[in-house]
């Protein structure tokens, strides 16, 4: 089971992502935007707690899934990052120059295949 770090503004695809995550074996905590997201993994690593994905959307209000995974992989350089978006030509570019690591699922996904490319990138070193 890993821990995943979900940051999706729409509340419809965040409560989807969470269940299926949770259905998956994974422990989600599903945050609103970017900027609850930081402030959830700061909270997160001061009170000890691992983070092994971080799973964000590229187009959020207040911080961006590109800059959120800028400053979280600043104070945790081993996560994880992959990103989900509506806008993959762009996103694709923003996200290989800021996150060289990172996956990029384009939305609409299916279920199977949000499952599979997490556990591929948790299983990868």
């Amino acid at each position: 089971m890993a821990s995943i770090l979900l940051a999706e503004d729409d509340d419809s695809m965040r409560q989807f992502l969470t269940v299926a995550l949770g259905k998956a074996g994974h422990h989600v905590t599903a945050c609103e935007d970017g900027l609850v997201a930081f402030e959830t993994l700061q909270t997160m690593l001061d009170e000890g707690d691992e983070i092994d994905l971080l799973l964000a959307d590229i187009v959020m209000p207040g911080l961006d899934g590109i800059e959120l995974s800028q400053k979280a992989t600043a104070l945790c350089p081993d996560l994880k990052v992959m990103f989900i978006t509506g806008f993959a030509a762009v996103a694709i570019g923003q996200a290989a120059t800021a996150a060289p690591h990172a996956r990029v699922l384009s939305k609409p996904f299916h279920l199977n295949d949000l499952v599979s490319q997490v556990n591929e990138l948790l299983e990868a070193h």
